[in-house]
């Protein structure tokens, strides 16, 4: 005799762990939600079959495979220019704003790393079964057995896709920089200092604050101007910043927030063809300070989950 499920109940403990989870998996708020709902809405209408076990681990299942073939719907479908994960607006210091809540343990990567936009990017090298491998053993902490019961496979299966995942993330390895309060605030000032050469057109200054192999990954959905490839290479991410930033009215507000656990800001401008009135900008900094990557978040969809810029 099956479960009988109290939705609210189940709503209310389990939706923060389940919107946290999915949107790692799929790097889109908006499939997050509808994976949460979907996943509750399975539970009522098809509850598991055992009140003697907890239903979390149930859900997880559920959730974690609808969200392997929203992944691979996604994935099927052609993309203008690169993809990049719908920024979510965090707190200062606040890990559950995002839809992280206390976990008993954390893997290889703790709770704010996993929806850092860094990490996620690094994770679209994978493919959706390795996300999830990586996801509920290197973030939740996971045994194998666990996640090979979640996901339906073979333990053996599971430690030979762990570690085809694992040699994918190797070039995210070797420029991971753990997140500390003071390389939140290096950021927040390289990014003040970024904006302000931007804004001048002082594509030397601009320069002299990039790595030389930093990278440019801006998504505009097809709606905006955007380049739709990476950019990579001091001299090529410093021009085609100045050259976009000419295209953008000096008189545009800018908000200062924290996005996916790091300092972002929130660019605002009057409606122009192909212009994006409103993108979210962020940049990754090494440990020497210098910016390695830039990320440029410009399609109206993938924005829904980020505040306007006030006044």
């Amino acid at each position: 005799m099956n479960v009988v499920v109290d939705g609210d109940e189940l709503a209310r403990e389990h939706r923060r762990y389940l919107w946290g989870l999915c949107y790692r998996l799929t790097g889109s708020a908006a499939d997050a939600e509808d994976l949460v709902q979907e996943t509750l809405l399975r539970a009522l209408e098809r509850p598991p079959a055992r009140a003697d076990e907890p239903v979390r681990p149930w859900l997880t299942r559920v959730a974690v495979n609808l969200g392997i073939d929203r992944l691979r719907a996604r994935r099927r479908r052609v993309y203008d220019g690169p993809w990049l994960p719908s920024p979510v607006e965090t707190a200062e210091d606040a890990a559950q704003e995002i839809g992280i809540e206390p976990v008993e343990t954390e893997g290889r990567y703790d709770l704010l790393e996993s929806v850092s936009m860094a990490f996620l990017v690094a994770l679209e090298a994978l493919t959706p079964r390795q996300r999830a491998i990586v996801l509920l053993c290197d973030v939740f902490d996971w045994s194998v057995r666990e996640a090979a019961e979640a996901l339906g496979m073979t333990e053996t299966a599971v430690k030979t896709m762990h570690h085809r995942a694992r040699r994918a993330l190797s070039d995210y390895e070797s420029s991971r920089t753990r997140r500390t309060p003071e390389l939140v605030e290096k950021t927040r000032v390289a990014l003040g200092r970024f904006l302000a050469a931007l804004g001048s057109g002082d594509g030397a200054a601009l320069e002299s604050m990039l790595h030389a192999e930093v990278r440019h990954l801006s998504d505009g959905g097809g709606e905006f101007f955007a380049a739709r490839r990476p950019i990579v290479g001091r001299d090529r991410v410093g021009r085609l910043m100045v050259g976009l930033a000419k295209r953008v009215d000096a008189g545009a507000r800018v908000s200062f927030r924290m996005v996916n656990g790091m300092p972002a800001a929130v660019l605002e401008r009057p409606p122009m063809r192909k212009i994006a009135p409103r993108s979210i900008l962020q940049c990754e900094i090494g440990e020497d300070g210098a910016i390695r990557a830039v990320y440029w978040v410009l399609a109206t969809k993938k924005l829904t989950a980020v505040r306007a810029v006030e006044g």
